[in-house]
């Protein structure tokens, strides 16, 4: 039986808000699970759940394909995201407020655009140059007119590594773009690239945690909501939706409610610079993103 247009439009929707939600609720598990494990640790815990999750869809679903021409540049992906994307990631929560590295964080699409430009041969426009501007204006209001808010002293190195993870994740996005591969097929290869990796830093570092709350906790969340959970949501939102454009929009929505989450749950100051900030940043996004479909 077929279903109607407004009953998959609702199940789009209904998909793509709890991917969101639970997208924006990131930032937060990040800090507090980083107040009881050391960036290893939470990369490695995390990593590991992801892994395990997308084992148990491809063993659900029965399938797996990955195109030939994809055996090589997936562990390639693997290196660039999760591994190197989240161990710059978690150190730039590390040492920033979770109201200064998710904005930070979100610049990802400027990175996307401006990279796009040499690897991809993309044009350079008019509002790619603008979302450019937009955002890092958005990043400089960000840095220097938070702190006399708050009173703390923004760390410059933090702020490099929050810059830095975004270039990782445009590199990650650049060479999956062309993939022929099952999706969920090709993160499984990328996560069983990246676990071994994250073992080695943990076992060289602080070594494998123990397993308690907070492991299970925090660990978890972020290899289960950040990497897993909403990666399948998403996807379904995206096959369901008769227009993905109008889809994507509700990506807009997340810093803000992201925001949100971090002065409930860690009672951060989110102050009026810091929401102009982030404003002036999703704009520049928006233009950014409005160039790549002109």
């Amino acid at each position: 039986m077929s279903q109607s247009p407004i009953y998959k439009q609702s199940q789009a929707l209904a998909y793509g808000l709890a991917a969101i939600i639970l997208w924006s609720t990131v930032a937060t598990a990040f800090k507090l699970g980083l107040n009881h494990l050391a960036i290893e640790q939470l990369l490695f815990v995390g990593i590991f759940a992801s892994w395990s999750f997308f084992l148990m869809v491809l063993l659900f679903k029965r399938s797996f394909y990955l195109a030939a021409e994809d055996r090589l540049i997936a562990p390639v992906i693997g290196l660039l995201n999760p591994f190197a994307y989240y161990l710059i990631l978690f150190s730039a929560y590390d040492r920033l407020p979770a109201h200064i590295a998710q904005p930070l964080n979100y610049t990802w699409a400027i990175s996307l655009a401006v990279l796009s430009i040499p690897l991809l041969k993309e044009p350079l426009t008019k509002n790619t140059m603008l979302g450019f501007s937009l955002s890092y204006l958005g990043v400089f209001v960000l840095v220097y007119f938070s702190s006399p808010y708050t009173g703390q002293t923004i760390d410059t190195i933090g702020v490099g590594l929050a810059l830095l993870s975004t270039v990782f994740w445009a590199l990650y996005w650049i060479a999956g773009k062309r993939s022929r591969s099952d999706p969920t097929s090709l993160t499984f290869i990328a996560f069983s690239t990246a676990l071994p990796f994250s073992l080695i830093v943990c076992l060289n570092g602080p070594g494998l945690p123990e397993i308690d709350r907070y492991v299970l906790t925090f660990g978890l969340w972020v290899g289960l909501i950040e990497m897993g959970i909403t990666y399948i949501l998403w996807q379904r939102a995206l096959e369901r939706a008769s227009n993905t454009g109008r889809m994507a929009q509700l990506i807009f929505l997340s810093p803000f409610i992201s925001m949100f989450f971090i002065s409930t749950f860690l009672g951060e100051n989110i102050t009026p610079s810091t929401l102009i900030a982030l404003l002036i940043i999703v704009m520049g996004t928006w233009v950014t993103q409005r160039s790549t479909k002109d």
